[in-house]
């Protein structure tokens, strides 16, 4: 009886588990067997490796195969644990020196002909391994740029299992190395977001826009066809700062588990997302038979998710974001686990006032029944509304709008974005926030961060009123912030707060 080990990694979500590949080999029929939780693609391993076993001229045990994963509790999913079988079962009849292979980590898919074939979830996978303690990981050529993003863990590239074998034996032997496939350098895109210069008029649009941006507050707009809402949405993430280092790494591992990674590899810009009106709950919330995928919310984590005609998304679509817009994370269960996705993104929703989209100014033009105009923007929850921090209502760009002044382009406001959040960053550092937006309303309502009653009577007044919710309350308060930073004050006074009012009750003033 002889047994090989060797390691690959399960992914579940974005995080990974590594798990112990063991084959053995036990007198009896020539039978491969695979244990421990293996989904139908995975127990489909040992035809695949038989079939290029037999192409690569490399010997295979010809008695009974038995491949345990371990911990066998845990789900393994995909065509990932090809390599590590095939490896671990080599290693158990001899082909391969057991003691080369029971610490490296081994991810891919194996083709028939023998080559190393690329996967989902690479990216997680080596961090999870690197975290781990293992210091070598293999991983199909093609996804090796991705692997090398990962710091302190040695990269192999491999593009069949006969050059690794190959380069397994002359380790053994003391031989030099056969020549490795080149792992090219991974690197980020230019940012390519359309300018804000392009917008015409709408200059309380643009501010709101510029507020939000500074702040990381949710917006939504609500005016009729033609007014720039969604050109104004597709602006915002040009005006967001870049990501940081892990910020990239978190946001590349959401993509490389979907298998949407650009040619560029690595994320470095806010990231923008605009489902269609008709996607499901598992599009846009994140699920699926069988694997659990990231959705919407989670591709659009650390930027901006657009959702274009809000009113004709499901209802129980748009209700489901209120979890993610309040915790940062989507938990999508299932009956032997709960996966959880990160999912802190800028929400920005545009409708139109009624169906026929012509409900504004004294209504003259609109078709529609007083019913069904409320039916239609009802389709939008109060729960969903409340958590919105600037709520703003268009109207048509006119003709003295066209033959104005041109309004400032993306890198200009840009720069007043990044030395606001500047501000944020070192106020709120000793808290552990970074934006605004993320202050608990506790914070601001208590302490040393406390506004005077003087310069928060207005949004009393809206509270006892019953204008305001205890969170609109708060939301107000963190744009209130976001404007003082803007403005470059030390802290929010009266008009700041008045101007937070007016931006959450439809314009840019009160």
């Amino acid at each position: 009886m002889s047994l090989g080990r060797t390691r690959s990694v399960a992914v579940t979500g974005i995080h990974g588990c590594v798990v112990e590949v063991e084959a053995d080999v036990s007198p009896g029929l020539p039978t491969f067997y695979v244990s421990g939780m293996p989904d139908a693609s995975c127990k489909q391993a040992p035809d695949r490796i038989r079939a290029a076993a037999n192409n690569c001229d490399l010997e295979l045990p010809r008695q009974r195969i038995t491949v345990n994963l371990s911990p066998a509790s845990l789900p393994k999913h995909g065509s990932g644990f090809d390599l590590a079988i095939a490896v671990a079962a080599l290693a158990s009849g001899g082909t391969i020196k057991p003691e080369l292979v029971s610490a490296v980590v081994h991810l891919g898919e194996l083709g028939l002909d023998g080559s190393v074939r690329p996967i989902q979830g690479v990216l997680p996978a080596v961090r999870a391994a690197q975290q781990a303690g293992a210091r070598r990981v293999v991983v199909p050529a093609a996804n090796a740029a991705e692997a090398s993003l990962v710091p302190d863990i040695e990269v192999v590239p491999a593009d069949s299992i006969a050059t690794l074998v190959a380069r397994y034996r002359a380790l053994a032997r003391g031989r030099p190395l056969p020549e490795l496939p080149a792992v090219p350098k991974p690197c980020g895109a230019v940012r390519t977001a359309p300018d804000l210069v392009d917008i015409v008029g709408q200059s309380e649009a643009r501010y709101a826009l510029e507020v939000a941006a500074a702040g990381g507050h949710h917006l939504a707009m609500i005016g009729p066809p033609g007014a720039g809402k969604t050109m104004i949405a597709e602006r915002l993430p040009g005006l967001l700062p870049p990501l940081t280092r892990e910020q990239s790494l978190e946001v590349t591992a959401i993509h490389s588990v979907l298998g949407a990674l650009p040619d560029q590899v690595l994320i470095e810009q806010p990231p923008f997302v605009a489902p269609h009106h008709g996607a499901s709950m598992a599009a846009v919330i994140g699920g699926g038979s069988g694997r659990v995928r990231p959705g919407a919310v989670s591709r659009a984590h650390r930027g901006v998710m657009f959702l274009d005609e809000c009113p004709e998304f499901r209802r129980d679509v748009l209700d489901a974001l209120r979890q993610p817009l309040e915790s940062g994370e989507v938990r999508v269960a299932r009956a032997d686990q709960v996966v959880t996705f990160p999912a802190r993104f800028q929400l920005v929703l545009a409708a139109n006032p009624c169906p026929c989209g012509q409900n504004y100014g004294k209504g003259t033009k609109c078709t529609c029944a007083p019913q069904r105009r409320r039916d239609y923007l009802s389709r939008m929850s109060g729960p969903l509304l409340d958590r919105v921090d600037v709520q703003l209502t268009m109207l048509p760009v006119t003709r003295a709008s066209l033959a104005g002044p041109r309004g400032e382009s993306s890198a200009q406001v840009a720069e007043r974005v990044v030395a606001a959040r500047r501000r944020q960053a070192e106020r709120w550092a000793p808290l552990g926030y970074a934006r605004n937006g993320e202050v608990p309303g506790t914070r601001l309502r208590n302490g040393e961060w406390r506004l005077s009653a003087a310069d928060t009577r207005g949004l009393d007044q809206a509270m006892e009123l019953g204008q305001l919710t205890l969170r609109g309350y708060d939301r107000c308060l963190r744009v209130a912030w976001t404007i003082s930073d803007l403005d470059g004050a030390q802290r929010p006074g009266f008009r700041q707060v008045e101007e937070a009012r007016g931006l959450r009750a439809g314009s840019a003033a009160a």
